[in-house]
């Protein structure tokens, strides 16, 4: 498998679609691989649009005191990633150039900010969710896109460190969000099938950590509380998750204190396109010439 991943990833960076950095999972993406995302995250947001409430697009960064509520922590420390900054005076300044110039570890005078790497796209929509006070009988349906970080260094190139997440997010009731939920994986079949891509949807379960990690990811297959849409990338055997289809409970709505209208927790799902491992599966799929994808998925894409 591994020597499957680095052959494809050697292919794209031998075609110009990806640009190598020397931090595996971390590339530069080309034009025609930013526009292959474009074009899928104009043609997903045909689904759903007269669903939803609002649209959102959050940096790569969100507070500290709200990714600690997250629970990120609690269960994916492996995972996560802080921004730290220099925050000395003159003194520690030389310091830290004498220790660059001498090829010694410089970083040990950074300090944590206010700031950590967004781990999941939906996670900055909680928070102002909950400052608005209680939801309306509908809810919300919001459609948002961010870059997200998990630090899992790969040669696979569809597990890069930094990617970028469109998710539809559904806050109301747990007859709402369940039919939500329900009703995407249905359109996530149909999106794959106008892209002419193989999947199959299957029950899965995040990487927790730890040894309690793993009674956790029991339940959560237990419960089907996540489906992933499953494409082969870099291998037959193992194929990517694509799509995420996720029912949180009322888990972030106790969490944020985000509130139904009638004063209850909310629950809340999520549905969530990786759009860097949609447009390699693409690649991998129809080639490296998008001009000569099949005439179907063009339409789809091109119009």
């Amino acid at each position: 498998m591994m020597d499957a991943q680095v052959s494809f990833l050697d292919q794209l960076f031998a075609k110009g679609v990806l640009h190598d950095s020397g931090v595996d999972g971390l590339y530069a993406r080309s034009g025609e691989f930013e526009d292959v995302i474009a074009r899928f995250e104009k043609f997903a947001l045909t689904y759903g649009q007269d669903e939803i409430s609002e649209a959102m697009v959050f940096p790569p960064g969100m507070t500290m005191q709200d990714f600690e509520t997250s629970g990120y922590m609690k269960n994916f420390p492996q995972l996560a990633g802080t921004v730290h900054a220099f925050c000395g005076n003159d003194h520690d300044h030389m310091g830290l150039l004498q220790c660059m110039a001498a090829g010694d570890d410089w970083s040990k005078d950074q300090k944590p900010t206010q700031v950590a790497l967004t781990p999941a796209a939906c996670y900055p929509l909680y928070p102002i969710l909950s400052r608005r006070g209680a939801l309306p009988a509908e809810g919300a349906y919001v459609a948002l896109q961010s870059y997200c970080f998990r630090h899992e260094p790969s040669k696979d190139p569809a597990r890069m460190q930094m990617f970028r997440q469109r998710e539809y997010v559904r806050v109301g009731s747990a007859e709402q969000t369940m039919d939500f939920r329900e009703t995407w994986k249905q359109r996530g079949s149909d999106m794959m099938e106008r892209l002419q891509l193989p999947h199959n949807v299957d029950v899965a379960n995040d990487p927790f950590f730890g040894r309690a990690g793993k009674i956790m990811a029991s339940g959560q297959r237990e419960q089907e509380l996540k489906f992933e849409m499953l494409v082969p990338i870099t291998s037959e055997e193992k194929p990517t998750a694509c799509m995420s289809f996720n029912y949180h409970m009322d888990n972030f709505g106790k969490a944020w204190n985000i509130r139904q209208a009638d004063g209850t927790p909310a629950h809340t799902a999520c549905v969530g396109f990786g759009l860097e491992r949609l447009a390699l599966a693409l690649f991998r799929h129809h080639g490296f010439d998008t001009s000569k994808w099949p005439e179907g998925v063009r339409a789809t894409l091109w119009g």
